[in-house]
């Protein structure tokens, strides 16, 4: 959440082979954006989260959210990544693959095979 507590107007627009356009209360911010992160429940109205330097996601958004802005680091990425996959349903595709083999490790393995298949599958 943003520390200000105000809403922020914010306006994105991306597609292949066209500039992408990130606007934040009118202001162009797109040379310092890396990716961007838009989220939504229920109960809560959306929120952006700004990376900071230029990403491409091929998405247009453009409302009133939220805005989180937080450094570029893939660090934050494979964290947010990580937070966001149910362990439940991780042991059970984990346990039903069927490259397991029995050797050392096997568990281990797996797990981050099947991570590495969510993360290039998102």
């Amino acid at each position: 959440m943003s520390t200000s507590g105000d809403l922020r107007h914010v306006r994105i627009c991306a597609a292949p082979n066209k500039a992408t356009i990130v606007e934040l209360d009118g202001h162009d911010v797109a040379s310092s954006v890396e990716a961007y992160r838009i989220t939504q429940t229920v109960d809560e109205g959306p929120e952006v989260t700004l990376y900071v330097a230029k990403g491409w996601n091929g998405v247009r958004f453009e409302g009133l959210a939220d805005v989180v802005v937080e450094p570029a680091d893939v660090r934050q990425v494979v964290a947010g990544f990580l937070d966001a996959v149910d362990w439940r349903k991780l042991d059970e595709a984990v346990l039903a693959r069927d490259d397991l083999d029995g050797g050392p490790g096997e568990l281990t393995r797996g797990v981050l095979a099947q991570l590495r298949e969510w993360a290039l599958s998102a």
